[in-house]
Parts: structure tokens; sequence; C-alpha cells
């Protein structure tokens, strides 16, 4: 972590596109642990993020639209916390989405990789 105080101003981050996930983009914002991260992710209306795990805590806030995740829709306000290898998904963005995620460790396997916990 840098000794001062740092800030991205809106519009300012580069949003990356994620070739495995077709819809999706991120916004890189902190690392706070190693192979961690906190960052902005935008989803498409009608992208789906498969079923997956990450061998780390995850806490998503929804900033914009709907998401349906955990068997329910989580709308603009909604917070939720996945724990370290809990199989999660898939997230379905009813509308466009755009969430805040930080994740405490590694990214970890989608799909059929994903973990049953």
């Amino acid at each position: 972590m840098s000794s001062r105080q740092t800030f991205i101003d809106p519009g300012a981050g580069a949003w990356l596109k994620i070739d495995i996930l077709p819809g999706v983009e991120l916004m890189p914002l902190a690392q706070p642990v190693p192979d961690g991260s906190i960052h902005r992710a935008r989803l498409a209306a009608g992208t789906t993020i498969p079923v997956h795990t990450h061998p780390a805590d995850e806490f998503v806030f929804v900033l914009l639209g709907t998401v349906e995740t955990g068997g329910r829709r989580c709308d603009a306000g909604t917070f939720w916390t996945t724990p370290a290898g809990t199989r999660q998904g898939p997230h379905v963005a009813v509308t466009d989405v755009e969430l805040i995620t930080v994740r405490l460790g590694a990214m970890g396997p989608f799909g059929d990789g994903a973990a049953l916990v």
C-alpha cells in the first residue's frame, strides 16, 4: 500500500475486458492482500458468470442494476458475502449491473473445476 492517500476519480480508471467472461469488464482499484483485489465490475444485461469458487472470502455490493445469484434477485444496495471455497453462481445480470467486489485472495476456478463446499 502507498504511504499516502490515493484516489481514482470516476471515469479515470481503465476497464478491462475478461476474455473468458464475455459481457464482463473489471476496473482494478486496489490489492488489499497478495492475489486479492478490490474492483468495480460491470456486467451487460443478459451476461452470466458461471458457477465458481474462490479460495478466499469475497464481499460484493451492488451499485447499479439487478443481478440474480444465490437463488435471489439482488438490486442496487444489496450486499452479500461468500466464504472461501463456497460454490457460488451462476450470477445473471437481469439489467446492466455494476458491482464493487472485495476478494481477499486468488480468483479460483470456474465451471466444472469449481469445488463443492
